[in-house]
């Protein structure tokens, strides 16, 4: 065998393992979506629940509670990032991260101070890299969020979220974090989520319809017991880290979808490449033979010629 064809012969096997790795790959995130869907899903009446009394109390009570109130004098604002552990997901984490980025310039445009947290590797090793202070950062989580995590990273932004103060703590809390509308669109976004903007139930968790939507079944009168305000103290957290949670989530689907369709890519790429490397393994190796069947027929004519001199 030639050297060219070598050549081509080790690249062709080359080709076909790692389409091996991302034909694989493809199927896994294929079955994850279906998974988180259904997980996101599962959370949703908890969820459209708590999301409906948070509103009632909100709307039909006049408390001024902390959560709720903004503040008249803003200077420092948290920003949490929800972005993937690993990559091989095309575009997915550099539009999140240009998302984010987005936000940070808006705010300090507007003269806030602004303070990092992180969900995932590669937006915590994004800001590592370039020098920008983590307040806090999970990891090894993206794929599969639990409610306990929620809780953990709601619990971490409430200690952080101190609008009275006035050398500590921040005024506000936005989430980045992407979208999953389908498995060919998830966009990244960012919500405010302290102060508080109540929202129903539907925008809760698909992104519908704003507070001001008249569903007489969803706000019959109330009477809050022992108060409005207690009833404010109890819900507010979990109605945090049920939203937390419920981006966590859309964040996986999301993930998961990207990595399908870049692997997918991949894999027809792959394809492509090793019929390229065929077809010009196959024109070295005619070349060759041409060359040999050149060779043999200019040596015989060679002889022929020595013979009829002799």
């Amino acid at each position: 065998m030639g050297a060219q064809q070598r050549v081509f012969k080790q690249k062709i096997r080359s080709t076909q393992s790692l389409r091996k790795i991302f034909k694989a790959m493809e199927l896994i995130a294929a079955s994850r979506i279906q998974k988180a869907i259904a997980r996101s899903q599962a959370a949703s009446p908890y969820a459209n629940a708590l999301t409906r009394a948070v509103s009632a109390v909100a709307s039909e009570s006049n408390v001024d509670h902390v959560l709720t109130t903004e503040s008249d004098n803003v200077k420092r604002a948290a920003v949490l990032v929800i972005g993937p552990d690993r990559g091989f997901a095309g575009a997915y984490s550099a539009n999140l991260l240009r998302e984010a980025e987005e936000l940070v310039r808006l705010l300090k445009g507007e003269g806030k101070q602004v303070e990092l947290f992180t969900v995932g590797g590669k937006a915590k090793n994004y800001y590592t890299f370039r020098d920008r202070k983590i307040e806090k950062s999970w990891t090894g989580i993206s794929e599969n969020p639990t409610a306990e995590v929620a809780r953990e990273i709601g619990e971490a932004l409430l200690e952080n979220f101190d609008p009275e103060s006035e050398d500590s703590g921040v005024d506000e809390i936005y989430i980045v974090f992407t979208k999953f509308v389908s498995s060919v669109t998830h966009d990244p976004e960012y919500r405010r989520l302290l102060p508080l903007e109540v929202v129903d139930a539907d925008e809760a968790t698909t992104g519908g319809q704003s507070a001001g939507s008249t569903d007489a079944s969803a706000f019959p009168l109330y009477e809050f017991e022992p108060s409005a305000e207690a009833v404010l103290d109890a819900l507010l957290p979990r109605y945090i880290d049920s939203r937390i949670l419920s981006a966590l989530l859309s964040a996986s689907a999301s993930e998961q979808a990207s990595r399908q369709a870049a692997m997918k890519t991949a894999t027809d790429n792959a394809d492509d490449l090793i019929k390229t490397y065929t077809r010009l393994a196959n024109t070295a190796r005619q070349a060759e033979i041409t060359q040999e069947l050149t060779e043999i027929v200019g040596g015989a004519d060679a002889l022929a010629a020595s013979a009829a001199g002799d």
